[in-house]
């Protein structure tokens, strides 16, 4: 029998019946995705899994997939405020967080008054977030991780929750910045999107071309999404589970003993990853109808919690080693 591990106490019969409702408010979120983005299942799952977990989801795939469509269509079902920022190489760490201006007031008395920028929102919708200079998207770095920035030494609390979903093109060389390490870490899953099935690119092209296109609607309240996030944090994690994370994160990093890491991969994921996976895994069981994840679920999600974390050595991409074939053996581990 397995020894479980708990974030806090709550009885069984509690659990179930919380569990029960989220299950229920899930399913309406997923088919209220599911009438404007056709097909990309295991997209709709990645991208909810982390925002059911609280997180950052960076969505990498090439113009056209509905990654812009796929964080709108977020913001509507689960009610969210949503604000969009589209990243270009002059864009100014300003324009995200916002600005101080001076005012004066009837008897000439003049102060500053701060005018929040977009990133106080509930949904903030980085669009090809790669586009603009390390500079500004260090902008972003405070608010990720600490859901605060600062602003000429005043701090200025975000709404909760907050999400940023971030999209990128990976084809785009020229006028792009890639994101530093530190700017991806802060990133709980990166989703890559592929090319839909024959059955949802029929669909697409029968309902998204006529006069009207399905509309999204919501289905959740902000506060609602909240005490699901809450619920996800005391669900109780077998002690397999923990090892398994243990094991494939710690696989990852070069020294540790397994020379597929030590040949091929120059730096690997830190403590931040296996938070992200220990978070993931009950999402994922929640949104799959189980109480408690499993092995499986840590299997599913070791490829987009992991490789945006590590970094392969020259020799492994010289001789077209790729980051997922990594990930891959590693996952046959545990």
């Amino acid at each position: 029998m397995s020894v479980m591990v708990k974030e806090s106490p709550i009885s069984e019969t509690d659990m179930v019946a919380e569990a029960e409702k989220a299950l229920a408010d899930i399913s309406r979120i997923r088919d209220g995705v599911g009438r404007v983005i056709f097909g990309q299942e295991n997209v709709v799952e990645r991208t909810l899994v982390a925002l059911l977990a609280g997180g950052h989801a960076l969505l990498v795939g090439v113009p056209g997939l509905a990654k812009t469509k796929l964080v709108e269509t977020l913001g509507v079902v689960l009610g969210l405020d949503s604000r969009r920022i589209q990243f270009t190489p002059d864009l100014m760490p300003s324009d995200i967080l916002g600005s101080e201006v001076m005012e004066q007031d009837e008897t000439g008395k003049r102060s500053f008054r701060f005018i929040p920028g977009p990133i106080f929102a509930q949904l903030l919708m980085a669009d090809e977030i790669n586009r603009a200079s390390p500079r500004t998207q260090s902008a972003l770095l405070q608010a990720m991780q600490e859901y605060h920035v600062t602003i000429a030494g005043a701090r200025y609390d975000l709404p909760s929750p907050f999400h940023v979903l971030a999209t990128q093109n990976p084809l785009e060389q020229e006028g792009t910045y890639p994101l530093p390490e530190a700017q991806l870490d802060r990133f709980l899953m990166q989703v890559d999107i592929l090319y839909p099935e024959i059955e949802a690119e029929r669909r697409i092209l029968l309902e998204t071309t006529g006069v009207e296109d399905a509309k999204a609607q919501n289905v959740l309240q902000p506060a609602r999404l909240k005490e699901i996030q809450t619920l996800i944090r005391r669900m109780p994690v077998p002690e397999s589970v923990v090892e398994a994370i243990l094991t494939l994160v710690r696989s990852a990093r070069p020294g540790q003993g397994n020379a597929d890491t030590d040949k091929h991969v120059a730096w690997g994921p830190g403590p931040r990853a296996s938070q992200a996976l220990m978070l993931c895994t009950r999402a994922r069981a929640l949104y799959d109808g189980r109480l408690a994840p499993s092995v499986d679920d840590v299997r599913a999600l070791a490829e987009p919690v992991l490789q945006h974390r590590m970094a392969l050595t020259f020799a492994a991409r010289a001789e077209g080693t790729s980051v997922r074939d990594v990930v891959a053996k590693l996952v046959k581990g545990i």
